[in-house]
């Protein structure tokens, strides 16, 4: 069930189109479909706002199918992450119109939300060798319904490239900041903006780096205010999260926040 089945039933009722008793039986409807394999959540719209998302690796494609059967049938749309081209290859045998984005390894079926105007989602990401992962983010956000702008290939050893797009970077209400070898680009960044800031190390890198502990570890300890970090390559929870920071704050700059005239105190002549 999605809050807008939930809403077009009060209304329904509400305009006498339904009875208490029917509103009653579908909010006691199971939340959960047993599958065997797999307790799918069908009334994870409801309370979250999003259905819940397939995480693919370590499940068979016949299993993914499956689970996505369940989930489009209760909200219409599903987000399918880690996925392989075996799975790929099941799921549009199932959903012909499901969209595959291959670099960041996603397969989206039903629409997307129209993308609130109120706020904006900045992608940055130190490489190239880093854009899947910041796909992966960019792509959850904007199936969550967020606005999204990316900035790709800004990383420190070019600080030129940071600097000729920061009035873009500016502009976001949230800002995921993915990068791997030695993970410069958030501390950086953090020391030039002020909105929230997103981590993402990425498992990229020389031996040192040892599968992205060594980046892991650089975000952790950074000197700039304000910056959160999620797990290697975590693409979708730096999506996710950023999603939700934007619906909860406003584009507005410091300097638009400030007292209107004449409310401050005056000082004296």
């Amino acid at each position: 069930m999605t809050p807008t089945d939930a809403l077009k039933m009060l209304e329904r009722l509400a305009a006498g189109d339904t009875t208490p008793e029917e509103v009653l039986r579908q909010f006691q409807s199971a939340p959960v479909a047993q599958l065997g394999f797999a307790a799918v959540d069908l009334h994870r719209e409801l309370r979250q706002g999003c259905p819940e998302v397939i995480f693919g690796a370590g499940k068979t494609p016949s299993q993914v199918v499956a689970i996505a059967d369940r989930l489009v049938a209760a909200s219409r749309r599903v987000l399918v992450t880690r996925i392989s081209p075996q799975h790929a290859i099941a799921f549009r045998k199932r959903f012909p119109k499901a969209l595959h984005h291959e670099e960041a390894r996603l397969l989206v079926v039903g629409p997307t939300p129209t993308a609130d105007q109120r706020g904006l989602v900045a992608v940055v990401c130190a490489g190239t060798s880093d854009v899947p992962v910041a796909e992966e983010a960019a792509l959850t956000a904007e199936f969550l319904g967020s606005r999204v702008r990316r900035v790709y290939d800004v990383g420190v050893a070019g600080l030129h490239r940071l600097l000729a797009r920061l009035p873009e970077i500016q502009e976001a209400s949230v800002i995921i900041v993915v990068a791997g070898m030695e993970a410069a680009l958030p501390s950086v960044l953090g020391g030039l903006v002020a909105r929230p800031l997103i981590g993402v190390p990425t498992s990229v890198g020389y031996g040192s780096h040892m599968g992205g502990i060594t980046a892991l570890l650089g975000m952790l300890n950074s000197c700039a205010s304000g910056l959160t970090v999620v797990n290697i390559d975590n693409g979708f929870g730096a999506g996710f999260a950023a999603h939700r920071i934007n619906q909860a704050g406003s584009a507005a700059t410091p300097t638009a926040r400030q007292a209107k005239p004449g409310t401050g105190k005056r000082s004296r002549s």
